[in-house]
C-alpha cells in the first residue's frame, strides 16, 4: 500500500474511496467477521444497491441504523445511506425503548434536506452520554473525518494502514471510525459481533491484523487471558492504538511484552473533536500527560484558575463537528467560539510542550479551599493491586466545604483493605485529595461508550449518605 498515495488521495468523502478500491482491490477483504467474507467489489456493489433503494423509497434525510442486524449489515447500511446523500444515525443495542423514543423524536427535529453528498455535509449522526440521562446528539460532516483519516495515517505510518482489528459497537464512535478508517484506506477490517478476549486474541495471533484499535477495559481483557493460556509473544502486530478512556500506563510493560514489535499509541480526543493529542505509552510518563498535538490541531489555554496555569482547553483543527441535534442545553456540552471548542476540559502545556489533562470542569471538587479533579485520583486508585477501577466524588462537608469520597470496583478474587488502600493513597496524593470515605460497588454502572457512569454512581452515593434507611442502595458497601 502506497502511504503518499492515500494521503493525497483526492476523496473529500467518507466512503468516496470505495470505488476506486472496488477497481483496484476488487477480490481483495474488506470486512472480514468470524467465518465471513466481504471483498471491496462486493461491498461497493451491496451499498450501491442498498443507496438506489433508499432513493426509490424516499427515505427520510436522517436514517436511524438498525442495530439488530448483523455487523456486516450494518456497515453496508451506514455507507449507503452516506452515499445517498443522507445521514446516517448510530444507535446503541443498550437503550431502552423510552431512550429509543426520545432518540427519534431527536432526529425528528433534524433538517430535512437532502442534498447530495459534498465535503461539508452532514454523514453522520452519533451519540454520546449527557448530564440530563438522555444521549447527545452530535453531528459530523464528511471533511471532518476524511481530515480525520489522513491526520491518522500521516502521523502513524504505513502500519496504520494495514488491515485493522476492531473489535467493538459501531455505536462507540471510535470504533466506527475505525471500520471506516480501514475501508478509506483500502486495507480492510477485522471486526467482531460482540466483542470477545477470546476471538481478539487469536485473530492477532494469526498475523493478518498487524494493527489494533482498543479501548482500555479490552487491552486488561487480553492481558488476563494471555497469562492465563500462557500465551507466547505475538511479533506480527506493529501497532497497538488505544483511546475511548485513560489508560493506566503501568500495564504497558505487559502489553509491550506480549507484543513486543508493536507501537503502543495512546490518543485523547472526544466525540465533538476527534484527534487532539497523542503519545507513546509509557509507564514513566505521568497519568496526566495526554501527549502532543496532531499536526492539524490548535490547542489554547483559557482562564486559567490554577497555580499551574491549568484553564479550559479550547481546540481549532479541521475534524470538528458540526452541532448538536436539536440544539443542546446539556451542562456536558461542547462550548464553541468561532472556530474554537472546548469540551470542557482543564488543562496546560507543561515545559516539552505536553498537553496535560487535569479533569472535566464539572467534576471539579473543591475541598479546603483547593480545587481537584477526581481524574487524577481515580488514577492513583485504579492503579492498586485490589482495584479494578474507581470513581471519586466530592459530598458536603461543614468544615471542608466538600469531601472527597471514592467508589471502587475491586478486581475479580480480591479483597479491598481499607487501611491498605488508604496507604496507597497517602504514598501518592497530598494529603487533602486522600478520600475520606471508601465505598465497594458490586454493579458497576457503564455508559453506552463504555466508561464510568459517574452520574449514576453519585446518584446511589447520595441516596446512601441522606441518612434514610430507605434509600440505602444495596449495591454500595462502605469500607469500615
Amino acid at each position: 500500500m502506497n502511504l503518499a498515495t492515500i494521503q493525497d488521495s483526492p476523496s473529500e468523502l467518507v466512503h468516496s474511496s470505495l470505488a476506486r478500491w472496488a477497481i483496484q482491490r476488487a477480490d481483495k477483504a474488506a470486512i472480514l467477521e468470524g467465518q465471513s467474507t466481504l471483498s471491496f467489489a462486493e461491498l461497493y456493489a451491496r451499498v450501491q444497491q442498498a443507496a438506489l433503494t433508499l432513493e426509490l423509497s424516499r427515505a427520510p434525510a436522517t436514517v436511524l441504523i438498525d442495530d439488530e442486524l448483523p455487523i456486516q449489515n450494518r456497515v453496508i447500511d451506514f455507507l449507503a445511506t452516506i452515499a445517498s446523500g443522507r445521514c446516517a444515525a448510530v444507535s446503541d443495542p443498550d437503550w431502552t425503548p423510552a431512550t429509543r423514543r426520545s432518540v427519534l423524536e431527536l432526529l425528528d427535529s433534524a433538517p430535512v434536506s437532502c442534498a447530495p453528498p459534498g465535503p461539508n455535509t452532514p454523514f453522520y449522526v452519533g451519540f454520546t452520554s449527557g448530564s440530563t440521562g438522555l444521549p447527545k446528539g452530535f453531528r459530523r460532516h464528511h471533511r471532518s473525518w476524511v481530515e480525520s483519516f489522513r491526520i491518522c495515517a500521516q502521523t502513524f505510518g504505513p502500519d496504520a494502514c494495514s488491515r485493522l482489528m476492531v473489535p467493538g459497537r459501531l455505536s462507540h464512535s471510535l470504533f466506527l471510525f475505525g471500520i471506516l478508517f480501514g475501508l478509506w484506506s483500502g486495507a480492510g477490517v477485522v471486526v467482531q459481533e460482540r466483542f470477545s478476549a477470546a476471538e481478539l486474541i487469536d485473530t492477532l495471533a494469526q498475523g493478518a491484523t498487524p494493527s489494533l484499535v482498543a479501548v482500555p477495559s479490552q487491552l486488561l481483557m487480553l492481558l488476563e487471558l494471555a497469562a492465563r493460556r500462557y500465551k507466547a509473544p505475538m511479533e506480527c502486530v506493529r501497532l497497538i492504538m488505544i483511546s475511548g478512556a485513560r489508560w493506566t500506563r503501568e500495564h504497558t510493560p505487559a502489553v509491550q511484552a506480549l507484543f513486543p514489535r508493536a507501537r503502543i499509541i495512546e490518543f485523547y480526543g472526544a466525540s465533538e473533536t476527534s484527534f487532539i493529542s497523542w503519545i507513546p505509552a509509557d509507564a514513566a510518563v505521568p497519568a496526566n500527560v495526554v501527549g502532543y498535538p496532531f499536526a492539524n490541531v490548535d490547542i489554547d489555554i483559557r482562564d486559567p484558575q490554577e497555580a499551574d496555569g491549568s484553564g479550559l482547553i479550547y481546540v481549532r483543527s479541521p475534524m470538528l463537528f458540526m452541532d448538536y441535534i436539536g440544539g443542546n442545553r446539556d451542562a456536558t456540552a461542547a462550548l464553541r467560539t468561532d472556530e474554537w471548542i472546548s469540551v470542557r476540559d482543564v488543562g496546560h502545556f507543561d515545559a516539552q510542550g505536553r498537553l496535560l489533562l487535569m479533569g472535566r470542569q464539572n467534576r471539579m471538587v473543591v475541598t479546603q479551599g483547593k480545587n481537584l479533579f477526581p481524574e487524577e485520583v481515580e488514577t492513583v486508585l485504579a492503579a492498586c493491586p485490589s482495584v479494578d477501577t474507581a470513581s471519586v466524588h466530592g459530598l458536603p462537608h461543614p468544615v471542608r466545604g466538600q469531601q472527597v469520597v471514592a467508589i471502587v470496583r475491586t478486581q475479580a478474587g480480591r479483597a479491598v483493605v481499607k487501611n491498605e488502600l488508604m496507604n496507597w493513597c497517602r504514598e501518592h496524593l497530598e494529603a487533602y485529595k486522600v478520600p475520606r470515605h471508601v465505598y465497594v460497588c458490586n454493579e458497576w454502572p457503564w455508559t453506552a461508550s463504555g466508561k464510568t457512569d459517574h452520574n449514576k454512581l453519585a446518584q446511589v452515593l447520595e441516596q446512601h449518605s441522606d441518612g434514610s434507611r430507605d434509600n440505602v442502595s444495596p449495591c454500595l458497601r462502605r469500607l469500615h
